[in-house]
């Protein structure tokens, strides 16, 4: 069973992973800009939701496959890159959301859900969590707890992007600030990529 000093440590290990500047939460700041927290929450669910999947496969032997045909990674990596690529772009073209506008919208649930699967902070993330807290005696326990640590603290952390969008978002209600908000956005979604193209 897992000590109540390791549990801490991996509580500190969920709040800073999933704090830090990443792709979900860099596309979760913008939503706050764009649309608004209570229009963002969904994308903050999807988000919890599908990284909670992703380490559970990962604990349940997901990683362990991945160890052993390395090319499925690979090919999790570009379609992953390209994903990103393409929300960079959406990003950086998106302008002010008139009412009435049904062409932008934030990113739903079953979206940001399936993100997780092609995101390369949540693998890496997930990985090292099943990596580093889990033990041969009480392996499905402390999958579980695992689990559990990053569903308590995950939606919080990320909450915390969508809000200070939300905060900014009177400030770039002019078109031109709000672009070039969009832009930097966009480029720190890209700039994001190179830790999985580093690797």
């Amino acid at each position: 069973m897992m000590s109540l000093t390791t549990f801490l440590a991996l509580l500190t290990f969920s709040f800073v992973s999933s704090i830090t500047p990443g792709p979900n939460n860099i596309m979760l700041f913008a939503s706050g800009v764009n649309f608004g927290l209570r229009r963002t929450v969904p994308h903050m669910f999807g988000i919890a939701f599908g990284f909670g999947l992703l380490l559970a496969a990962v604990g349940l032997g997901l990683g362990a496959l991945l160890e052993a045909f390395p090319a499925i990674l690979i090919a999790l990596k570009i379609c992953g890159g390209a994903y990103m690529l393409y929300l960079a772009w959406k990003i950086a073209n998106s302008g002010p959301v008139e009412v009435g506008e049904s062409g932008a919208r934030p990113m739903r649930f079953l979206e940001a859900a399936l993100f997780q699967w092609v995101n390369p902070k949540a693998w890496v993330m997930a990985v090292v969590a099943m990596a580093t807290y889990t033990s041969e005696g009480t392996y499905w326990v402390n999958v579980a707890i695992v689990v559990f640590a990053f569903c308590l603290v995950n939606f919080p952390s990320v909450s915390v992007w969508a809000g200070f969008g939300t905060v900014l978002r009177n400030f770039l209600q002019d078109p031109v600030k709000l672009k070039f908000f969009n832009i930097c956005m966009a480029l720190a979604l890209v700039a994001s990529l190179w830790p999985m193209l580093a690797a």
